[in-house]
């Protein structure tokens, strides 16, 4: 960790998180680390909140593959992103300089829509009707016509997203160290006309899944990247693939996914 000493801190400005982490600047500079305004410079970039703010900061960032990222809460609890507490900082500044880090490497995947634009999303891409009316989406893995889908939507997850929207939709729990990605639906429906598998599927690393929305049910769907909404009013084709590169972040050697995993949901 010697080399990597310029830290960038990524949080809401507002009082009650500045005075929470005033005492962690104030340990990051004693402990001979260099505090970076410009994200640009960094070579450990640090969230300050939760979850959200994790995935904020890694988005806003530019999801930089030549850093790493670490979360730290502000909660009374640990977050699946969050290996830290902002009560320990003097704790995990020490565990940095003694290396008693470990570096966990997160799959990504690439969302472009209708060729004009490539988004990266380290937990889910998620495309849902804003109306009271159901999609249908032509559903395509690699070249094969897969299924025509009716329903509110559909859910596209990294590993580490399938505990969030995923898992809210009886999407299963994958690991991360598998680089792939898992389709979930969102209340499908099926009858005569359309029909579905009716569970969630996961594709490898060298897959392609495409997504062609219906013409007629093309009003003003809201796609999700992560946390975020984006700004497009009509799609008509989405192409999805996993990223050839990993997010990296930092984490304590005795907290595993699947320990998040148990404190979290068991």
């Amino acid at each position: 960790m010697a080399e990597r000493q310029n830290i960038y801190y990524y949080y809401k400005r507002d009082e009650e998180i500045l005075k929470k982490a005033e005492p962690l600047f104030e340990v990051t500079e004693r402990f001979g680390f260099t505090i970076v305004n410009d994200f640009r410079k960094a070579n450990i970039i640090a969230s300050i909140g939760d979850d959200g703010a994790f995935l904020q900061a890694v988005r806003k960032t530019g999801f930089r593959d030549d850093c790493l990222y670490m979360g730290i809460s502000t909660k009374n609890h640990l977050n699946m992103y969050c290996d830290f507490h902002i009560e320990d900082s003097t704790k995990m500044i020490e565990a940095m300089l003694n290396e008693q880090l470990e570096v966990r490497r997160y799959p990504l995947i690439d969302v472009t829509v209708d060729g004009q634009g490539t988004f990266k999303c380290l937990n889910e891409f998620s495309i849902v009707s804003s109306i009271i009316k159901t999609l249908v989406i032509d559903v395509f893995i690699d070249e094969l016509h897969f299924e025509t889908f009716r329903g509110d939507g559909l859910i596209v997850a990294t590993p580490t997203g399938s505990t969030a929207y995923n898992k809210s939709v009886k999407g299963s729990i994958v690991d991360p160290l598998l680089s792939c990605m898992q389709v979930s639906e969102v209340a499908s429906i099926n009858n005569n006309s359309y029909r579905t598998l009716g569970s969630s599927f996961i594709l490898s690393n060298d897959r392609k899944l495409t997504l062609k929305v219906a013409s007629e049910t093309n009003d003003h769907p809201t796609m999700g990247m992560d946390n975020e909404a984006l700004s497009i009013r009509e799609v008509d084709n989405i192409q999805i693939q996993l990223n050839d590169s990993k997010l990296k972040t930092l984490k304590l050697k005795d907290n595993s996914f699947w320990e998040k995993v148990k404190r979290t949901f068991l």
